[in-house]
């Protein structure tokens, strides 16, 4: 008898094992799957383009809203669950009660095709919801050619916009304002800017071309110098800093000096002092190519850039991070304090990923620090970066989540503070308004359904009233308060790129003359 159950034992354990291997086997193919239909994903198309157009307003770049499909493939963790029981552990933008009308409407799909909320997902299940997507305004400043030829393209770009399609922004991206404008497609990114920093940006225009320019960055063949503003007296003599970076969190997109970090290495030389202001207008010369690189340094050496809304806060303590002192704070206390207190979308601009932003999110109201409370720039979740159409689907034939109403909003569950909850001006109630609890005020981030004071700049592509209303659609129920111009720029430019046989520089910004002020109504 004992045999006989050391016997049954053994088989019994390796038959778990083998089960073990079978299922990782299954996971690794799965993963392999997904890799391989997201490769598959076919890149920007005329169709894409044209979904929707830009008007000009208020010194403004614009969007008017369009429908959008926003698709994620299931995760290892999700599969034999019932997709409606998914949902609402995973997504807490909205009852769980929402989401089953979701999927019962068809507008929240499983590899576009409706199913019962008691579906049980699947290894690459693609799932997709149809959203009336409202983009974020960008300064109207154009984006200027420096130099095209067959191989490459080199622009100036303003401030505000980012380089390419990523959380809520799409159609308002250099990569998409090229498209559209400048007929300059299928570009390849060869590196990248912050969404707040100016100056030169480089393409490549066959992937052979993008290769060898990101090399020739890679292997710091490439001299950068970029100017910025920055808070005080900056030292005379040049300053080389070697502080090691870290990444404090990925979601967000955040760094510090660390002894943990990786090698770094800055030169800075002032250029002028301006007594005046307090400010010093230096020339930054990178050496590698750290996230915020030269942000860090900077509030390490206790010379921030003077609108850095990220690293010349107090939330990184007393000194402002001068020197590494963040107050005492943890890494995880750090990241709490900067999500809660600051309006995400307007500086954290990291990608989120499509599992975390299948749904727009009704805002959440709270309080927010300093004088962002009166009116600092709201915004809403970041949204995927990756994209898919939905076949047959057109604005006529879907329909869209019926949303919490903005008197209702506190109401339905919300996720714990992540990058994709953001802030909204709990202050700003519209006082014209007859119904202040069905209409509320928010400083602007997305373009909303009201009128254009003027006419767009593009309209060839969208219905004949493009800025009408979706009755089910959140966002288009709320107002928007334009951003002001001191929200779309920091003082820092990609000044000088310098590469073998090749160099590129564009014109200085007027923040970069010592003698220039800030004016008052910025």
């Amino acid at each position: 008898g004992e045999k006989d159950n050391g016997k049954n034992c053994i088989l019994s354990c390796e038959k778990r094992k083998a089960d073990d291997t079978d299922t990782n086997k299954d996971l690794k193919k799965a993963k392999l799957e997904t890799k391989a239909l997201k490769a598959k994903r076919p890149g920007f198309t005329d169709d894409r383009y044209n979904e929707t157009s830009y008007y000009i307003e208020n010194g403004l770049r614009k969007v008017y809203p369009y429908y959008f499909t926003f698709t994620t493939f299931t995760k290892g963790r999700w599969v034999g669950e019932k997709i409606l029981d998914v949902f609402a552990r995973e997504f807490r933008a909205h009852p769980a009660a929402e989401y089953e009308r979701c999927i019962r409407a068809g507008t929240l799909t499983v590899n576009y095709e409706r199913v019962d909320p008691d579906y049980r997902l699947k290894h690459n299940d693609l799932l997709a919801n149809v959203v009336h997507r409202h983009e974020v305004p960008v300064t109207s400043q154009p984006i200027t050619l420096v130099h095209i030829d067959e191989d490459i393209v080199v622009v100036n770009k303003p401030a505000s916009i980012p380089v390419h399609p990523c959380g809520r922004y799409r159609h308002n991206t250099v990569v998409f304002i090229l498209a559209k404008e400048y007929n300059l497609k299928n570009l390849r990114t060869i590196h990248r800017l912050d969404r707040l920093t100016s100056g030169l940006l480089l393409f490549g225009r066959s992937p052979k071309k993008a290769r060898q320019m990101e090399h020739q960055i890679r292997n710091r063949q490439v001299q950068k110098e970029y100017v910025c503003r920055v808070d005080g007296e900056f030292p005379d003599d040049e300053i080389e800093c070697l502080e090691p970076i870290e990444v404090v969190s990925y979601k967000i997109g955040v760094c510090k000096v660390s002894p943990k970090g990786k090698d770094c290495s800055t030169t800075f030389k002032r250029l002028g002092y301006n007594e005046k202001s307090k400010t010093s207008v230096v020339l930054c010369r990178p050496k590698t190519g750290r996230m915020h690189q030269i942000r860090v340094h900077l509030q390490y050496l206790g010379y921030p850039v003077v609108n850095d809304p990220l690293y010349n806060h107090p939330v990184f303590g007393p000194l402002r991070g001068k020197g590494g002192d963040t107050g005492g704070k943890t890494d995880e206390e750090l990241v709490r304090d900067l999500i809660a207190i600051h309006n995400a979308e307007n500086w954290l601009g990291v990608d989120a990923a499509d599992d975390d932003l299948l749904f727009s999110k009704p805002p959440v109201d709270d309080k927010v620090c300093e004088d962002e409370c009166d009116n600092g720039p709201a915004s809403r979740e970041s949204s995927p970066r990756l994209e898919s159409p939905a076949p047959g689907l057109t604005p006529s034939t879907v329909m869209t989540p019926t949303l919490a109403s903005p008197s209702s909003a506190t109401e339905a569950p919300v996720e714990e503070p992540c990058l994709t909850n953001s802030l909204t001006d709990s202050h700003g109630m519209n006082e014209d308004s007859n119904d202040a609890k069905s209409e509320k005020v928010t400083v602007a981030t997305q373009t909303g359904c009201t009128a254009p004071a003027v006419l767009p700049a593009t309209d060839s592509a969208v219905q004949a009233d493009p800025l009408t209303p979706d009755p089910h659609c959140y966002e288009c129920r709320v107002r928007y308060r334009d951003p002001r111009p001191r929200d779309l720029i920091m003082y820092l430019h990609a000044w000088k790129y310098k590469g073998p046989g090749w160099e590129y520089e564009t014109e200085l910004p007027q923040w970069a003359s010592v003698e220039w002020d800030e004016p008052e109504n910025s």
